[in-house]
């Protein structure tokens, strides 16, 4: 590899990123299309690699036997927030695309997946993650329903600890 594949060039959007860093907790509020409803409670690690992504690692059962995984960086060349999300609960991994909206305060990533109506379909879904304050991010849920709007479905406030 040459030296310049194995240099970059840190962006604001990576700065962006950057205020996760750190240890949280977090409550989380689902309710499903089918009505199920769902409440957890988890801590969080998020460390950097080098700046240029985050890795957010969960744990939400006392066994750790719910465990989720969750990468974040930007892609300057494409002009776009890039990720994933994996869960020890799911088999599907989600690949995030995204972008800040205009008030800087708001990261809007889109992927698709299984189809909470379980039909074997695909779905498209919307997280958000948003600052309310350097210790206070909320990360929010929802997917494109038939009728063509967004329906929220879980919503996870995370607080930093210490």
């Amino acid at each position: 590899m040459s030296d310049a594949m194995m240099h970059v060039e840190l962006t604001k959007e990576h700065e962006w990123l950057g205020r996760m860093v750190g240890e949280w907790t977090s409550q989380m509020e689902a309710s499903m299309p089918d009505g199920a409803q769902s409440t957890h409670t988890a801590t969080e690690r998020v460390r950097s690699l080098g700046g240029a992504w985050v890795v957010c690692e969960a744990d939400m059962s006392s066994d750790g036997s719910q465990q989720t995984l969750m990468t974040l960086g930007y892609d300057p060349a494409r002009g776009r927030f890039v990720g994933s999300f994996i869960g020890s609960m799911m088999t599907n991994q989600w690949v995030y695309e995204g972008e800040l909206d205009q008030s800087g305060t708001r990261l809007v990533l889109s992927t698709r997946g299984p189809s909470a109506a379980g039909d074997g379909t695909l779905a498209d879904y919307r997280d958000s993650i948003e600052f309310r304050s350097p210790d206070h991010r909320i990360l929010t849920s929802s997917y494109l329903g038939a009728d063509g709007e967004w329906h929220l479905f879980m919503t996870a406030h995370y607080h930093r600890v210490g």
